[in-house]
């Protein structure tokens, strides 16, 4: 295994095997409980932060580690000169935003955000917006400099 300054290759996900139950259930009760009113922001930077441990070279990483993860399929379906369009569907994320409790998609935001800037070599931002209606997450990743 890497040192923990060396990037992990994305193909580590393959190792991993987990049900999406127990994450859920830190992800969306443990998590924000410990973190308290600041969870949407440090959500955000634990996902840019997990990013930078991975060895994302290209956007069909970033599809496959949000598949892999458990967050979806991910899909660029706009791409402009300043920004990007992503869109997140799965059953998961029709099971999540149903669930008896509060869901977000700050950590994915952060990861994506962190993830272009590595490709692109751009600082970048990312925001979400849940569509409750079609079960889907758009995240629009625009460049900032």
């Amino acid at each position: 295994m890497p040192d923990a300054k060396e990037a992990l290759p994305v193909s580590v996900l393959d190792e991993l095997h987990t049900s999406g139950a127990g994450y859920d259930i830190i992800r969306y009760l443990g998590l924000p409980e410990l973190l308290g009113s600041e969870a949407p922001t440090l959500l955000y930077f634990m996902g840019k932060n997990i990013a930078r441990k991975m060895d994302i070279k290209s956007v069909s990483d970033i599809v496959y580690a949000f598949e892999k993860i458990g967050w979806g399929k991910l899909d660029l379906v706009k791409e402009k000169k300043r920004e990007l369009t992503f869109h997140l569907m799965s059953d998961s994320i029709v099971y999540k935003l149903n669930a008896p409790f509060e869901t977000d998609f700050r950590l994915e935001s952060g990861f994506l955000a962190e993830s272009i800037e590595l490709i692109k070599e751009k600082t970048c931002e990312c925001k979400e917006e849940i569509n409750k209606k079609i079960h889907m997450i758009e995240f629009t990743v625009v460049f900032t400099d």
